[in-house]
């Protein structure tokens, strides 16, 4: 494989991760109680992770309090990375 093939897988994967990267939010606070569906992620600046770090939450699921079942949901998630 030469290196214009190369640059070209390069680029091609470059172009599929931008649109991923683009769906994440950056917000101050954490979202309130039933403001972030189960899933869904976003990043919060509110100081709370180490410098060049943000905080990434992931929206989790309270089925057994809608559904009154034993069965829980999935918790919230909350984890520093490395700043996009």
């Amino acid at each position: 494989m030469n290196v214009k093939h190369l640059a070209a897988f390069a680029v091609v994967g470059l172009l599929s991760v931008a649109p991923a990267s683009a769906k994440v939010q950056i917000l101050r606070h954490d979202p309130g109680k039933g403001q972030l569906p189960a899933g869904q992620t976003v990043l919060v600046d509110d100081g709370s992770c180490p410098k060049g770090q943000i905080k990434e939450v992931k929206g989790g699921s309270d089925r057994s309090l809608r559904t009154g079942s034993n069965h829980s949901g999935s918790a919230r998630t909350h984890r520093c990375i490395a700043r996009p």
